[in-house]
């Protein structure tokens, strides 16, 4: 029998990784989305943009490398790179608005089965921030959630309707757990194309809050 795990933060962000083309631009979010750009594989040139404006940075900073100047969204420090530019603010939102992200990575507290995101207030505490996050959601030509299957109380992070605010309709594409690939198919949902090893579809399923349709050629995540 095959041992069965969850995915670690690292291993989302790996599988994440795997998704961004040579030569995209992609902006990355807070928390999980943050390490995927520690293990894009070598030689695979990606500029990154952070909505404080800077593009073309590097992944996070090595220790002792940091500059106080040189952050991202979340305020982690940047490596820096040769040909990486500095500008106000706004024009970082401008290019977000202007359709020149080609990815965003983004966490979710929900995702619906219509690829509806959450992911800007926790309506039981009332901490809440907008940020970029819905300029990317709809600025951004895809959209891939990066996050656990389900909340510290077990629940369901993937739900037929989303029951906290919302940050956008229909954006999401494509979603990364602990536990599986799924991508979201307009007009059918949720299609189950990769299971974390020692999982099953049914058990998978038993924890997301949305029907699953099992892709034909369903395999295990590979990193």
């Amino acid at each position: 029998m095959p041992t069965k795990q969850r995915l670690d933060r690292d291993g989302i962000a790996m599988r994440v990784a795997k998704e961004l083309p040579d030569g995209a631009v992609v902006n990355l979010g807070i928390g999980i989305p943050t390490l995927v750009s520690q293990y894009v594989p070598e030689g695979r040139e990606i500029l990154y943009h952070s909505e404080s404006g800077v593009l073309g940075c590097g992944p996070l900073a090595d220790p002792g490398e940091e500059d106080i100047d040189l952050i991202n969204a979340g305020g982690q420090f940047l490596k820096k790179v040769p040909g990486m530019a500095f500008f106000h603010s706004a024009d970082a939102f401008a290019i977000m608005r202007g359709g020149h992200i080609d990815i965003t990575v983004l966490g979710a507290l929900q995702v619906s089965e219509r690829g509806d995101l959450a992911n800007w207030l926790y309506p039981e505490r009332g901490i809440g921030n907008v940020g970029g996050g819905m300029d990317l959601a709809v600025g951004a030509k895809r959209v891939i959630v990066a996050m656990e299957h389900t909340d510290k109380q077990g629940r369901p992070k993937i739900v037929r309707e989303c029951t906290y605010p919302l940050t956008a309709r229909e954006c999401v594409s494509l979603i990364v757990t602990d536990l599986a690939v799924l991508e979201v198919v307009k007009g059918k949902g949720l299609l189950l194309r990769e299971i974390a090893p020692g999982w099953t579809p049914q058990e998978v399923q038993a924890l997301t809050g949305a029907p699953l349709h099992i892709a034909p050629d369903l395999k295990e995540i590979e990193l």
